[in-house]
């Protein structure tokens, strides 16, 4: 089966690569077994980025590529080794091509300009070793955080011709021809309907004035409805200043004339929507031929009364283009004059409001079995368990000590959950598991969680220095207790009544 020439939409499943893992690992050294954490961090995945190419004018390069993946980031490791970050996969793609989310149908990108680049799927973030992950309250972590997963999205690239012209009409109008005679493009041409299969682009200079001319085939009447060519060619005159009807004044065939299929043309455009506001000029084509010069002259009136700048062209002699020509430079240029300015590009940085809002939100809903459990939607937490490695009992206490400073415990109390309860937090695919406040994982091994005890031994000096505190406060508590007791015998011997002989 032969590759098109020509391709201007195609759907493409683009994921990010990977984050590497962090590694957990401890320094050791002779005389020195236990020297702190040593575990690197993984490195990111890599992106996929679309970039504008000026040079390219159609997407066929990727009409048979379908899945397109970016490489993932390596792990880290031991003494302080960082995994390398995957590399990016740049995909090149002409300018005017839009980008748009297949599933929901959000356009995502309109790629226009020189360079201009998308990231259309951003590769996972690397997780933290546990040399970074150290603080003076977690000496050494005995965990490392996982990378996350990278974005995963399928798109649809819809490429939009980006010229200052659109020519239409009739299939064999000349069209094709017209492109050919003013500019150096060299189109396929032949005197059969739908010769042209592409749209044809062409650059023409006019004194200071440099344009761009495309033809559009195979527009015939019901082309909106997906009728010869044109159903999937109107897009391409979408961004063009300006509208020519090319008009075949020779034609022979039967229910035709200069006017009805103009009226068939303007239909066209009109159910097609969005170019109401594009200025209309006319070239009557092939005024070489006597009939056709005939005919041009008796339409002529009729197509002034309309308001439209009608020219007589022959694209043979020649007859004619250099008034045409120059008319639409004169056209393009003010209407770039009157186009707003395009404002420069720059790189704006927007931090997040600090206590803008709230950064988790939790629901309480039913779990599709005739239960509920307590759903907990929010950046933060989200990412928080893709790290974490419920393997590792220690990452499970960060994790819950993490869910805790940021206020998810006391919200889920505040809400009413009670001990035992499911709580799930994520997505798609969420992580659910029982509700325990003040959740002691650890806490009989780890003084703290996510510390070892082995790295931070008491000095001599400061268990004997605790030991006299603790002497002390039981010496304190001890004469407290007696003052106390004399104090009431005291009270008991004031209250006695005296004797009788007193």
């Amino acid at each position: 089966m032969a590759i098109p020439s020509f391709v201007d939409t195609v759907t493409l499943s683009l994921v990010g690569g990977n984050g590497g893992h962090g590694f957990a690992s401890v320094h050791r050294e002779k005389f020195k077994p236990l020297g702190g954490p040593d575990g690197g961090n993984g490195g990111n995945g890599g992106s996929v980025v679309l970039r504008v190419d000026p040079g390219l004018n159609t997407l066929v390069e990727y009409h048979r590529r379908s899945l397109v993946r970016a490489e993932n980031g390596k792990p880290g490791g031991g003494d302080f080794s960082n995994g390398a970050n995957g590399g990016d996969v740049v995909l090149s793609v002409p300018e005017g091509t839009i980008v748009t989310d297949d599933s929901t149908g959000e356009e995502l990108a309109d790629l226009t300009g020189s360079d201009t680049e998308f990231v259309a799927a951003a590769g996972g973030r690397g997780g933290l070793g546990n040399a970074a992950l150290a603080s003076p309250n977690r000496k050494a972590p005995g965990f490392a955080l996982l990378g996350e997963e990278g974005q995963s999205r399928r798109v649809r690239l819809e490429l939009k011709v980006v010229a200052d012209v659109g020519l239409v009409g009739f299939p064999s109008a000349g069209k094709s021809s017209l492109v050919a005679a003013v500019s150096r493009a060299r189109p396929k041409i032949a005197d059969y309907p739908f010769t042209t299969l592409v749209p044809n682009l062409g650059v023409v200079v006019r004194g200071a004035t440099t344009f761009t001319v495309a033809d559009v085939p195979g527009l015939i009447e019901g082309a909106h409805l997906g009728k010869g060519l044109g159903h999937d060619f109107l897009r391409h005159i979408e961004r063009c200043w300006a509208i020519v009807h090319v008009v075949d004044c020779a034609t022979y065939e039967p229910g035709r004339d200069p006017l009805t299929d103009l009226d068939v043309i303007e239909r066209e455009l009109a159910e097609h929507g969005g170019l109401e506001d594009r200025p209309r000029l006319v070239a009557l084509n092939k005024v070489d031929i006597p009939d056709a010069a005939e005919l041009a002259e008796l339409v002529r009136p009729e197509l002034e009364r309309r308001g439209w700048p009608i020219f007589e062209v022959s694209t043979k002699t020649g007859a004619g283009l250099q008034q045409l020509t120059f008319a639409l430079a004169e056209l393009v240029s003010r209407r770039r004059a009157e186009a707003p300015k395009p404002e420069p590009k720059r790189i704006v940085i927007k931090p997040k409001a600090v206590g803008g809002g709230p950064e988790f939100a939790i629901a309480r809903q039913g779990d599709g079995e005739g239960g509920f459990l307590w759903r907990v939607r929010g950046e933060k937490p989200e990412r928080w368990v893709r790290q974490t490695d419920f393997g590792n009992p220690e990452a499970v206490g960060y994790l819950a000590d993490r869910l805790a400073r940021l206020g998810v415990e006391d919200e889920l109390l505040a809400q009413g959950a009670q001990p035992g309860e499911a709580v799930a937090i994520g997505g798609d695919n969420p992580v659910v598991f029982d509700f325990a406040p003040q959740i002691e994982v650890g806490a009989e091994i780890l003084s703290r969680r996510g510390s070892d005890q082995r790295l931070t031994p008491l000095r001599p000096a400061v268990q004997r220095r605790r030991q006299r505190d603790a002497e002390y406060r039981a010496a304190r508590e001890a004469e407290a207790g007696a003052e106390a007791g004399l104090d009431a015998a005291a009270d008991e011997s004031d209250g006695a009544p005296e004797d009788a002989d007193g």
